[in-house]
């Protein structure tokens, strides 16, 4: 093979691998900036061993992530609950259909477990300002309890 052609070769795949990383429509910290404002808390909160809160509030320390990362989520909203001394929080980002699937996984694994954590969910309307409340434990924009 020519050099010119590798060179293409590569510039190709990387060119994939970025739009397939970039996939989301809005990032994570819009989700967390508007819903963390209605809820009056604070974005970003450095805890003592250096991981940040994505939104910490009079009650809840939340967690927000992307459904595909649903596991995740759980072990970070458990720390920053352990850390603080708050409620923990998670907000699952649905971007279609097939996500609610993730949704359905995470809140059966709370129940199954019994863990201590509130789930909420937001989708693309939500950032439009169409937002709609979900079926189940999931409320978009606000915290509610049950």
């Amino acid at each position: 093979m020519t050099k010119s052609l590798i060179v293409s070769l590569m510039l190709t795949a990387i060119l994939a691998a970025a739009a397939a990383y970039a996939a989301h429509q809005y990032l994570e910290k819009d989700y967390q900036n508007k819903w963390c404002k209605e809820q009056k808390g604070r974005t970003e909160v450095v805890m003592e061993d250096r991981t940040r809160c994505d939104c910490l509030t009079d009650t809840y320390s939340v967690e927000f992530d992307f459904a595909n990362k649903w596991a995740e989520a759980v072990g970070q909203s458990l720390n920053y609950s352990f850390k603080t001394g708050k409620k923990a929080g998670i907000v699952l980002i649905l971007e279609d259909e097939k996500d609610k699937k993730y949704l359905d996984r995470l809140n059966g694994m709370i129940k199954e477990k019994k863990l201590p954590i509130k789930v909420w969910s937001v989708d693309k309307s939500y950032l439009a300002g169409k937002a709609e409340e979900k079926t189940g434990i999931c409320f978009i924009g606000t915290a509610v309890e049950k």
